[in-house]
Protein backbone atom coordinates (compact mmCIF):
# COMPACT_ATOMS: atom_id res chain seq x y z
CA UNK A 1 0.00 0.00 0.00
CA UNK A 2 2.60 2.58 0.95
CA UNK A 3 4.46 1.88 -2.34
CA UNK A 4 0.61 2.82 -4.26
CA UNK A 5 0.93 6.31 -2.80
CA UNK A 6 4.61 7.32 -3.24
CA UNK A 7 3.05 8.80 -6.66
CA UNK A 8 0.93 11.36 -4.98
CA UNK A 9 3.69 12.23 -2.52
CA UNK A 10 6.33 13.27 -5.40
CA UNK A 11 2.76 15.21 -7.18
CA UNK A 12 2.38 17.25 -3.28
CA UNK A 13 6.14 17.78 -3.21
CA UNK A 14 6.66 18.99 -6.70
CA UNK A 15 3.45 21.07 -6.08
CA UNK A 16 5.02 22.88 -2.96
CA UNK A 17 8.16 22.98 -5.34
CA UNK A 18 6.62 24.99 -7.71
CA UNK A 19 4.37 27.36 -5.57
CA UNK A 20 8.24 28.95 -4.69
CA UNK A 21 8.47 29.58 -8.38
CA UNK A 22 9.35 33.12 -9.63
CA UNK A 23 9.03 34.95 -12.28
CA UNK A 24 12.24 34.52 -14.66
CA UNK A 25 11.96 38.04 -16.73
CA UNK A 26 10.12 39.97 -13.77
CA UNK A 27 12.85 43.09 -13.61
CA UNK A 28 13.75 46.37 -11.58
CA UNK A 29 10.85 44.95 -8.26
CA UNK A 30 11.08 47.78 -6.29
CA UNK A 31 7.72 48.90 -4.83
CA UNK A 32 7.00 52.28 -4.31
CA UNK A 33 6.96 53.49 -0.89
CA UNK A 34 3.47 55.90 -1.57
CA UNK A 35 1.62 56.66 -4.17
CA UNK A 36 1.85 60.46 -5.95
CA UNK A 37 -0.49 62.08 -8.40
CA UNK A 38 0.45 61.02 -11.05
CA UNK A 39 -0.44 64.69 -12.58
CA UNK A 40 2.13 66.37 -10.57
CA UNK A 41 5.34 66.81 -10.96
CA UNK A 42 7.99 68.88 -12.84
CA UNK A 43 8.25 69.65 -16.63
CA UNK A 44 11.65 68.25 -17.66
CA UNK A 45 14.09 71.40 -19.44
CA UNK A 46 14.60 70.92 -22.65
CA UNK A 47 17.90 68.77 -23.58
CA UNK A 48 21.08 71.01 -23.43
CA UNK A 49 23.80 69.74 -25.98
CA UNK A 50 27.29 68.68 -24.84
CA UNK A 51 30.44 67.75 -25.58
CA UNK A 52 30.44 64.55 -27.61
CA UNK A 53 27.37 64.55 -29.12
CA UNK A 54 26.42 64.06 -32.66
CA UNK A 55 24.42 66.48 -34.54
CA UNK A 56 22.70 65.85 -38.09
CA UNK A 57 22.08 69.24 -39.41
CA UNK A 58 21.23 69.85 -42.73
CA UNK A 59 19.80 73.19 -45.07
CA UNK A 60 16.03 72.32 -45.71
CA UNK A 61 16.69 75.59 -47.89
CA UNK A 62 18.82 73.69 -50.15
CA UNK A 63 20.09 70.10 -48.47
CA UNK A 64 23.58 70.20 -51.38
CA UNK A 65 25.29 72.68 -49.87
CA UNK A 66 26.26 71.00 -46.63
CA UNK A 67 28.87 69.20 -48.50
CA UNK A 68 30.70 66.09 -47.21
CA UNK A 69 34.10 66.87 -45.46
CA UNK A 70 36.75 65.17 -44.24
CA UNK A 71 36.33 63.25 -41.01
CA UNK A 72 32.61 64.02 -41.65
CA UNK A 73 30.00 61.09 -42.64
CA UNK A 74 27.22 61.63 -44.49
CA UNK A 75 23.63 59.87 -44.71
CA UNK A 76 20.27 60.32 -46.62
CA UNK A 77 16.72 60.71 -45.19
CA UNK A 78 13.78 58.64 -46.22
CA UNK A 79 13.36 61.81 -47.99
CA UNK A 80 16.07 62.05 -50.17
CA UNK A 81 17.67 65.05 -48.81
CA UNK A 82 21.02 64.77 -47.49
CA UNK A 83 22.28 65.51 -44.01
CA UNK A 84 25.43 65.26 -42.34
CA UNK A 85 26.10 64.39 -38.65
CA UNK A 86 28.98 66.19 -37.06
CA UNK A 87 30.64 65.55 -33.29
CA UNK A 88 30.48 68.17 -30.53
CA UNK A 89 34.22 68.59 -29.78
CA UNK A 90 35.57 68.89 -26.16
CA UNK A 91 35.58 72.59 -26.32
CA UNK A 92 31.88 72.26 -26.93
CA UNK A 93 31.86 73.70 -30.60
CA UNK A 94 30.94 71.98 -33.55
CA UNK A 95 32.91 72.62 -37.21
CA UNK A 96 31.12 73.31 -39.91
CA UNK A 97 31.52 74.26 -43.47
CA UNK A 98 32.35 77.83 -44.35
CA UNK A 99 31.29 79.09 -40.65
CA UNK A 100 34.03 77.36 -38.69
CA UNK A 101 33.73 76.03 -35.42
CA UNK A 102 30.06 76.89 -33.64
CA UNK A 103 30.44 76.60 -29.89
CA UNK A 104 26.87 75.07 -28.97
CA UNK A 105 27.60 73.02 -25.88
CA UNK A 106 24.83 74.72 -23.40
CA UNK A 107 22.25 75.53 -25.73
CA UNK A 108 18.94 73.27 -26.54
CA UNK A 109 18.82 71.55 -30.31
CA UNK A 110 16.07 75.07 -31.01
CA UNK A 111 18.93 77.27 -30.06
CA UNK A 112 21.47 75.37 -31.83
CA UNK A 113 19.75 75.40 -34.99
CA UNK A 114 18.90 79.27 -34.95
CA UNK A 115 22.41 80.13 -34.25
CA UNK A 116 23.76 77.82 -36.74
CA UNK A 117 20.64 79.40 -39.46
CA UNK A 118 21.62 83.10 -38.62
CA UNK A 119 25.39 82.11 -38.97
CA UNK A 120 24.75 81.03 -42.69
CA UNK A 121 22.46 84.19 -43.52
CA UNK A 122 25.08 86.20 -42.89
CA UNK A 123 27.64 84.67 -44.26
CA UNK A 124 26.52 82.29 -47.30
CA UNK A 125 22.90 81.72 -47.73
CA UNK A 126 20.39 84.09 -47.85
CA UNK A 127 17.39 81.85 -47.10
CA UNK A 128 19.30 78.91 -44.81
CA UNK A 129 16.66 76.98 -42.64
CA UNK A 130 18.38 75.34 -40.38
CA UNK A 131 17.45 71.45 -38.69
CA UNK A 132 19.49 70.22 -36.11
CA UNK A 133 18.48 66.57 -34.23
CA UNK A 134 20.88 65.27 -31.47
CA UNK A 135 21.76 61.46 -32.33
CA UNK A 136 22.67 59.69 -29.20
CA UNK A 137 20.18 60.64 -27.09
CA UNK A 138 18.27 57.16 -26.41
CA UNK A 139 15.84 55.41 -24.42
CA UNK A 140 15.45 51.75 -23.25
CA UNK A 141 12.14 49.66 -23.48
CA UNK A 142 12.34 46.40 -22.06
CA UNK A 143 9.28 43.76 -20.81
CA UNK A 144 5.84 43.02 -21.89
CA UNK A 145 6.18 45.18 -25.28
CA UNK A 146 5.98 43.86 -28.93
CA UNK A 147 9.76 45.38 -29.70
CA UNK A 148 12.16 46.06 -26.53
CA UNK A 149 15.03 47.72 -27.55
CA UNK A 150 16.79 50.74 -27.84
CA UNK A 151 14.52 54.16 -29.07
CA UNK A 152 16.42 57.57 -30.21
CA UNK A 153 14.78 60.72 -28.99
CA UNK A 154 15.22 62.83 -32.14
CA UNK A 155 12.51 65.47 -30.70
CA UNK A 156 12.01 67.36 -27.19
CA UNK A 157 9.30 66.43 -25.09
CA UNK A 158 8.93 62.78 -26.58
CA UNK A 159 6.41 60.78 -24.18
CA UNK A 160 5.60 57.44 -22.86
CA UNK A 161 3.12 56.96 -25.13
CA UNK A 162 5.40 57.99 -28.04
CA UNK A 163 7.86 55.15 -27.44
CA UNK A 164 5.41 52.38 -26.44
CA UNK A 165 3.69 53.58 -30.20
CA UNK A 166 6.82 53.47 -32.01
CA UNK A 167 7.78 49.66 -30.13
CA UNK A 168 4.74 48.73 -31.38
CA UNK A 169 2.31 48.72 -28.65
CA UNK A 170 1.62 46.37 -25.14
CA UNK A 171 1.61 42.17 -25.53
CA UNK A 172 -0.84 40.64 -24.02
CA UNK A 173 0.79 39.91 -21.34
CA UNK A 174 1.65 43.36 -20.28
CA UNK A 175 0.36 45.06 -17.11
CA UNK A 176 -1.05 48.64 -18.47
CA UNK A 177 -1.02 49.39 -14.81
CA UNK A 178 2.57 48.39 -13.65
CA UNK A 179 4.93 50.82 -15.82
CA UNK A 180 7.65 51.74 -14.58
CA UNK A 181 9.74 54.63 -16.03
CA UNK A 182 13.65 54.64 -14.19
CA UNK A 183 15.53 57.43 -14.73
CA UNK A 184 18.91 58.88 -13.23
CA UNK A 185 18.70 62.42 -11.41
CA UNK A 186 20.91 64.31 -9.59
CA UNK A 187 23.33 61.17 -9.70
CA UNK A 188 20.50 59.58 -8.11
CA UNK A 189 17.73 57.05 -9.17
CA UNK A 190 14.18 57.59 -9.19
CA UNK A 191 11.42 55.50 -10.40
CA UNK A 192 8.55 56.65 -11.96
CA UNK A 193 5.39 54.47 -11.49
CA UNK A 194 2.97 54.67 -14.41
CA UNK A 195 -0.96 53.26 -14.61
CA UNK A 196 -1.74 53.60 -18.60
CA UNK A 197 -5.46 52.69 -17.93
CA UNK A 198 -5.96 56.08 -16.04
CA UNK A 199 -6.53 58.64 -18.66
CA UNK A 200 -5.18 61.68 -16.91
CA UNK A 201 -1.54 60.66 -17.62
CA UNK A 202 -1.77 61.94 -20.60
CA UNK A 203 -1.66 65.21 -19.05
CA UNK A 204 1.23 64.43 -16.63
CA UNK A 205 4.73 65.85 -17.37
CA UNK A 206 6.20 62.30 -15.46
CA UNK A 207 5.44 60.83 -18.72
CA UNK A 208 7.91 62.80 -20.94
CA UNK A 209 11.30 60.85 -21.60
CA UNK A 210 14.80 62.09 -20.88
CA UNK A 211 17.94 60.58 -21.97
CA UNK A 212 19.09 57.06 -20.89
CA UNK A 213 15.42 56.31 -19.39
CA UNK A 214 14.46 52.75 -18.98
CA UNK A 215 10.93 51.79 -19.75
CA UNK A 216 10.34 48.82 -18.04
CA UNK A 217 6.50 47.10 -18.42
CA UNK A 218 5.62 44.52 -15.92
CA UNK A 219 3.57 40.83 -16.46
CA UNK A 220 0.05 41.17 -15.58
CA UNK A 221 -1.11 38.60 -12.94
CA UNK A 222 -2.53 36.35 -15.50
CA UNK A 223 0.39 35.95 -17.90
CA UNK A 224 2.24 35.40 -14.53
CA UNK A 225 -0.15 32.80 -13.04
CA UNK A 226 -0.08 30.75 -16.90
CA UNK A 227 3.88 31.03 -16.34
CA UNK A 228 3.32 28.92 -12.85
CA UNK A 229 0.88 26.73 -14.39
CA UNK A 230 3.80 26.01 -17.25
CA UNK A 231 6.26 25.32 -15.00
CA UNK A 232 4.29 23.17 -12.99
CA UNK A 233 3.40 21.22 -16.06
CA UNK A 234 6.80 20.81 -17.14
CA UNK A 235 8.46 19.90 -13.80
CA UNK A 236 5.62 17.45 -13.08
CA UNK A 237 5.22 15.56 -16.72
CA UNK A 238 9.01 14.28 -16.45
CA UNK A 239 8.93 13.17 -12.44
CA UNK A 240 5.44 11.34 -13.28
CA UNK A 241 7.18 9.40 -16.15
CA UNK A 242 10.00 8.60 -13.72
CA UNK A 243 7.67 7.17 -10.95
CA UNK A 244 5.18 5.17 -12.80
CA UNK A 245 8.00 3.73 -14.70
CA UNK A 246 9.86 2.87 -10.98
CA UNK A 247 6.19 1.56 -9.97
CA UNK A 248 6.24 -0.72 -13.22
CA UNK A 249 9.53 -2.19 -12.64
CA UNK A 250 8.86 -3.07 -8.71
CA UNK A 251 5.17 -4.50 -10.30
CA UNK A 252 7.08 -6.55 -12.59
CA UNK A 253 10.23 -7.70 -10.10
CA UNK A 254 7.51 -8.37 -6.95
Amino acid sequence: MRFKILPFLGVICLLCFSCSYKQQHALFQDKPTQTANITQGTIPTAYHIKADDILQIRNLENYKFLAPVEGVSSTAGSDGAGSQTYQVEEDGSVTLPVIGHIPVAGLTRYEAARKIEKLYRENLLKNAIIELKVLNLKVTVLGEIKSQGNYPLLKDKTTLIDIIGQAGGLNNAADEKNVKIIRKENGSQKTIWVDLSDVNILNSPNIILQDDDIVYIAQNKRAVRDDKIQNFSTLVQPSLLIFNTALIIYTLFR
